[in-house]
């Protein structure tokens, strides 16, 4: 599990898929998204821009995001 440590109050998705290295731009972060392979929290997201916040968890590809403060 990759923890990605908040700098703000909150991270956008897409911003967290490139800071795990699970995609390799924002693009590609857009793409995996509208494609409804993301889930937070274990539900389907579809927005790009969804804030993620403490205690948030990730999940792409068989891999998961956990977000701490």
């Amino acid at each position: 599990m990759e923890i990605i440590k908040l700098r703000d109050e909150y991270i956008k998705l897409g911003q967290a898929l490139k800071a795990a290295n699970l995609v390799g731009s924002g693009v590609e972060a857009k793409y995996a998204i509208e494609d409804g392979t993301v889930k937070v929290n274990g539900q389907v997201e579809y927005q790009r821009g969804k804030k993620l916040h403490d205690g948030d968890v990730v999940e792409f590809n068989g891999n998961t995001i956990r977000i701490q403060a």
